[in-house]
């Protein structure tokens, strides 16, 4: 049982045994991600950052799927949306008003990689787009075998704002996936580094709470120790010039005219959500990557 609980409209955060477990709430629209949620998301880090009963986050997700992606409706304002207008900036106006727009978004989907403590991230269901962006600045994933983990997004929509691919997978993997859209299972994921492990769904919660249980017997300060030292050397390896240069090249894809883009954009307005995914995904089948002989277990 929780000692701590705290419920937001999104999140759920408890704290119990030196772990504190965020939860992504919002299963009915499969935790996709807007920017309330996002908001509540950075807040909890940050209030788990701080806290002395906390050495050890794990961030997960309600429902059937840790996350679907960003939610279309708000981005695309197929909900009916309409973003202010005169003093504030709207999203799309201008290739920098997307930037701008973008950069606040990824400051608040960064947070796992800035904060002190270390942040084990749990994927099941489905782990697309958005979802990619927040597993993949946390410290170390853990998924289901049969978890779906991808950006189908890249085949009409943009590419990654958030951009640690290259970091996880290299540079072969990372043009592959982002280059299809195309998705790998969990299994598939901990093959070619893109998860740190994966099993079988029954026994994932009971492998995380190992995990997290065996890294909450050492002191919170000595973990932002080990924790700082590799993000520093990513970080001299890059990694924060090209977050920022993510969300540069990311507004400038929104700029594309090509025909996916066009009929993805013709679709969504016309026929909905759902038929405009259809069209986009169809010609790529189950849009699932088989990894032969990168495997490092049977």
């Amino acid at each position: 049982m929780a000692k701590w609980l705290k419920t937001t409209d999104f999140v759920t955060f408890d704290v119990a045994d030196r772990v504190a477990r965020i939860t992504l709430n919002r299963p009915d629209k499969r935790n996709a991600l807007h920017g309330p949620l996002m908001q509540e998301l950075h807040d909890a880090m940050l209030e788990a950052d701080d806290r002395a009963d906390v050495n050890v986050i794990v961030l997960q997700g309600a429902g059937k799927d840790f996350c679907a992606g960003y939610d279309f409706g708000n981005v695309y304002g197929a909900d009916g949306e309409k973003y202010p207008a005169d003093k504030y900036r709207s999203l799309g106006d201008t290739l920098d008003d997307d930037a701008w727009n973008l950069e606040r978004a990824q400051s608040l989907t960064t947070i796992m990689f800035d904060i002190h403590k270390p942040v084990i991230c749990k994927v099941h269901g489905n782990c697309l787009a958005g979802g990619t962006d927040l597993a993949m600045m946390c410290d170390m994933i853990l998924a289901a075998d049969n978890a779906r983990i991808g950006f189908p997004a890249t085949r009409a929509n943009g590419t990654a704002p958030n951009n640690m691919w290259l970091y996880h997978v290299g540079p072969q993997w990372a043009k592959r996936l982002l280059l299809s859209g195309d998705c790998v299972t969990g299994r598939d994921a901990a093959r070619i580094g893109l998860v740190m492990d994966s099993y079988p769904p029954e026994e994932l919660d009971a492998e995380v709470d190992e995990l997290a249980r065996r890294l909450s017997y050492v002191d919170h300060e000595l973990l932002a120790v080990q924790k700082r030292i590799i993000n520093i050397a990513l970080e001299l390896a890059g990694s924060r010039s090209l977050q920022r240069m993510a969300v540069e090249i990311n507004a400038r894809s929104h700029t594309a005219q090509g025909p996916r883009r066009t009929r993805f954009a013709e679709d969504l307005k016309s026929h909905g959500l759902k038929e405009a995914l259809r069209n986009r995904d169809e010609p790529f089948g189950d849009g699932m990557v088989r990894v032969r002989n990168a495997g490092r277990r049977d």
